[in-house]
């Protein structure tokens, strides 16, 4: 066999290429979006879900980090590989602001760390599956989460945002079930975040949109604002100017003066009807006065300054000075009224005979005993304090009556010391 009976490498190549250019290709995001595109949906993503990281941050009382979103795509023939273990799905549609559907997909297991977190737990379920009140407890999450995304949507694209209630479904791609709830279309865009939460949760939610709906917030959000203020600039450049209206002249013939009602006499102070001066044009008419008070409303546009008149006191030089009180002097106490006194004889006070007081450290009271001894700030034969009601009104001597303690009264302190402690 000679050498002409074998290929060389550049014909191998050639023909390996050949076999390659063949075979069909996986899509990839780049034959749906442009590379702006992607980073504009991106940011959409990045600012949206950082609100709603904002918003599960405070209602799970847990911090709630969420990284930089993810851009790629999905087909429906890959949630099998993709979702190989049971999901949970929330899905909202957009009611006001876009039409489409945005579905969000994170794990059973950080459902139901959520869930148990949302009930007053620490983040440890215990149970494999959601029962109906976990279930609950993730939408509510989802929709404080949804809401905010929502309301940064507003401010992102300066027009108003409203979604539905959002709904959710166990997402099992074994026996079917929650596929219908996701967006019918064959082709999806996927933006996965990393999402975190304190220690428990570290894993992946995803947010699947459509191609179109996609390219609609990328196109409002590029070409949205710019299309506007070129269409306002070229219409306010292609209008012609506004012809101001001339001004019509005052003719003699019109109702130049406003006359005194007919039907009511005229009050006091009020100037008749034909020394009433005439009213220019569009000067507004003075409002007639009130009939039983003869009250003149004062003009809107009186100065501050300016005094103001009412009814018949127009022209009046009023003498007005500021008011002036007596000085209050030191408070006198005089003989108090028994009728006053009376009143308050039935009221019971709490009379209380203080020996002494005294200061100890807690180590101190903590070593006291039967038969310790307290030492007081008092000494042996000093008058004791007589209280009432916790204010000190005498002092006295400590007696005994009949084996019973009791105490003479010595020195009643004096009625302004006692009025003094009162206040």
């Amino acid at each position: 066999m000679t050498s002409k009976d074998y290929l060389s490498q550049e014909e191998i190549d050639a023909l390996l290429k050949q076999a390659n250019s063949d075979t069909p290709s996986e899509p990839t995001v780049d034959d749906y979006l442009t590379p702006l595109e992607q980073d504009a949906l991106g940011e959409i993503g990045n600012i949206t879900f950082g609100s709603a990281a904002t918003a599960l941050s405070t209602l799970l009382n847990k911090k709630v980090d969420i990284t930089t979103p993810k851009v790629s795509i999905i087909r429906r023939s890959q949630f099998e590989t993709e979702f190989p273990k049971p999901h949970v799905a929330i899905h909202v549609q957009y009611v006001d602001g876009f039409e489409g559907i945005n579905s969000l997909i994170i794990k059973t297991k950080d459902a139901q760390v959520i869930a148990d977190l949302m009930l007053g737990g620490e983040g440890n379920p215990v149970e494999e599956e959601l029962n109906d009140i976990h279930i609950s407890a993730v939408q509510e999450a989802m929709n404080q989460m949804m809401g905010s995304s929502a309301t940064s949507m507003s401010t992102i694209f300066n027009r108003f945002v409203n979604i539905s209630p959002p709904g959710i479904d166990i997402l099992n791609m074994s026996n079917g079930s929650g596929v219908a709830s996701l967006p019918p279309d064959e082709t999806l865009i996927k933006v996965s975040f990393r999402l975190t939460i304190g220690d428990l949760i570290d894993s992946t939610i995803m947010q699947l949109l459509t191609v179109q709906f996609s390219k609609d917030m990328v196109d409002s959000l590029i070409n949205g604002a710019v299309t506007d203020s070129t269409t306002t600039e070229s219409a306010a450049s292609s209008a012609p100017a506004p012809t101001p209206a001339p001004t019509p002249a005052p003719t003699p013939a019109a109702a130049t003066s406003v006359p005194a009602p007919e039907t009511l006499p005229p009050t006091y102070g009020e100037t008749p009807a034909h020394e009433q001066p005439q009213m220019q044009y569009g000067q507004q008419p003075m409002m007639p006065p009130m009939q039983d008070q003869g009250y003149y409303p004062p003009p809107q546009s009186r100065p501050y300054n300016e005094p103001q008149h009412y009814g018949g006191m127009q022209g009046r030089n009023l003498n007005v000075q500021p008011v002036q009180f007596a000085n209050l002097g030191a408070p006198t106490y005089g003989q108090p009224d028994d009728n006053n006194l009376n009143l308050l004889m039935d009221i019971p006070l709490k009379v209380t005979v203080e020996l002494g007081r005294t200061q100890k450290q807690i180590k101190d009271i903590l070593e006291l005993s039967q038969g310790s001894i307290i030492e007081l700030d008092k000494l042996a034969g000093e008058p004791v304090d007589i209280l009432v009601n916790n204010k000190l009104i005498a002092k006295g001597e400590v007696v005994v009556i009949d084996e019973n303690f009791g105490v003479r009264v010595t020195d009643i302190v004096s009625q302004w010391d006692r009025i003094q402690k009162l206040q």
